[in-house]
């Protein structure tokens, strides 16, 4: 039976990568399991600044309607205690964010006050290793406006090779992201992985310079489909090689049944996902 903890206020995210940290010391106990443990957040109120930063950043409009993209950044801070409690499974620094599944079930108001659920579920093997879900939802007035499911793998093997390198595709846009796309989005969304924020950081994981987030990507997609997108919908993505910050990219849709295709493409495809109208 899965133990509801409710939360009084929001817990912060700037030590949470530290507790992480020490939970790689040798000893560290672990248990088997994922914790049967739901947190809430009952209440939230959204910061129309905060929001606004967040939609620049993004390269949102700014409106008064919530992003797709947005109640997983208050959501995360809930999800970050999880994965850093003592005994969680696996240690949360060099999970890899892999996917993501959001569903907006009707438009949401920044206005409105939020009811905040995050839970883990869904141990299992992974051909390279172990990956697990986080659930997060959202209502309002006792009904759910969204959830999100992200899901996370521990890497332990090293797996097939990336796909062969594919030129540009010709159509789409062109995106230049700069070397500040990671710091400023870690600043607005609290999600401080030193992997997009310090060269340091992004090399002790095997890149040569940071990394942009991988919500951020999905994010900066959403904000290019803007005008199109319909007022209930789920936007599904596989995250794939990560995008090597300075770097030049293309953003290409397509339409797909009653929704739509798009990717975010390198040499190497950065991205891909679909909308689902409904």
């Amino acid at each position: 039976m899965v133990a509801v903890v409710e939360l009084t206020e929001g817990p912060g995210t700037g030590g949470a990568y530290a507790k992480a940290a020490l939970g790689l010391l040798p000893g560290r106990r672990r248990d088997d399991a994922l914790p049967d443990v739901e947190l809430v957040r009952r209440g939230v109120t959204v910061d129309r600044d905060h929001l606004a930063r967040y939609d620049r950043v993004c390269g949102l409009r700014l409106t008064d309607a919530l992003p797709a993209t947005y109640p997983h950044v208050l959501a995360f801070p809930l999800a970050m205690r999880l994965m850093s409690a003592p005994g969680f499974p696996l240690p949360m620094i060099g999970l890899v964010h892999v996917s993501n599944r959001i569903t907006v079930l009707r438009p949401i108001d920044a206005g409105v006050r939020l009811d905040l659920t995050v839970r883990a579920a869904g141990l299992r093997d992974h051909p390279r290793g172990r990956q697990f879900d986080m659930l997060a939802t959202a209502s309002a007035d006792g009904v759910q406006v969204w959830r999100g499911v992200s899901t996370y793998l521990r890497k332990t093997s090293s797996g097939p090779g990336p796909d062969a390198p594919d030129p540009l595709p010709a159509a789409g846009s062109v995106w230049r992201l700069g070397p500040r796309v990671g710091t400023e989005y870690a600043a607005v969304s609290g999600d401080r992985n030193p992997i997009h924020t310090s060269r340091l950081g992004a090399r002790l994981f095997g890149f040569p310079r940071p990394i942009a987030h991988g919500m951020w990507t999905k994010a900066r997609c959403l904000a290019a489909l803007e005008g199109r997108l319909p007022s209930a919908y789920t936007v599904e993505v596989a995250f794939k090689q990560p995008i090597l910050l300075p770097s030049t990219v293309r953003f290409t849709s397509s339409p797909a049944n009653a929704g739509c295709e798009f990717t975010v493409h390198g040499k190497r495809p950065h991205l891909t996902g679909t909308i689902t109208p409904g």
